[in-house]
């Protein structure tokens, strides 16, 4: 009887080992997977690596070029009020953007005598398409010449433009929030 016993608990210490084993086994692997931050050197050297690529080559020519220098100092001139997340007053130049852009629904501005990009993403409707429910409704309003406040918490560039781009977070025309950026959910 006490062989039968012994015949059946064996397999069974034997089983749960394995799978105890195996179950560390793959916690080690993906201890493993999990990539560490670069290094300040390890981030310089993967900058130059890209510039080298045709498609560094091509951002440095622009960088240096006259577009590229009148977007980056666009770009500077409202840094502070993107760092700060302050008022800037905009007068709305065109309410399309420049042919083949890929910026989803956006505006052009005009802010402190430069143009800008006025740009708030892709366009999401209603699930019914017979309901035109936007959340750029208001926006749609606007006019040319339409005076508004922004405020932005970042600036942006890209060669393929001519203009700087600034990311639509709030805008108020007459006192009254026409637009307010929603939380990102989830994240930080």
């Amino acid at each position: 009887m006490k062989k039968a016993i012994y015949a059946l608990i064996l397999p069974l210490v034997v089983a749960g080992g394995l799978v105890f084993a195996n179950r560390e086994i793959k916690n080690e692997t993906s201890k493993k997977t999990v990539p560490r931050p670069l290094s300040a050197a390890e981030i310089k050297a993967e900058r130059e690596r890209w510039a080298a690529t045709p498609e560094g080559i091509k951002y440095k020519n622009w960088e240096t070029s006259p577009d590229g220098k009148k977007v980056l100092a666009g770009a500077a001139k409202i840094r502070k009020n993107t760092s700060a997340f302050t008022d800037m007053e905009a007068v709305v130049t065109s309410l399309s953007l420049p042919p083949g852009s890929r910026l989803g629904f956006g505006m052009m501005v005009r802010i402190n005598d430069d143009d800008y990009i006025l740009s708030f993403g892709p366009e999401k409707f209603d699930k019914n398409f017979l309901n035109f429910n936007s959340e750029f409704r208001q926006l749609h309003n606007l006019k040319v010449n339409d005076r508004i406040i922004i405020r932005s918490h970042s600036v942006s560039w890209a060669p393929k433009y001519s203009y700087p781009i600034v990311a639509g977070d709030y805008v108020e025309q007459d006192g009254k929030i026409i637009y307010k950026r929603p939380p990102h959910k989830g994240g930080c």
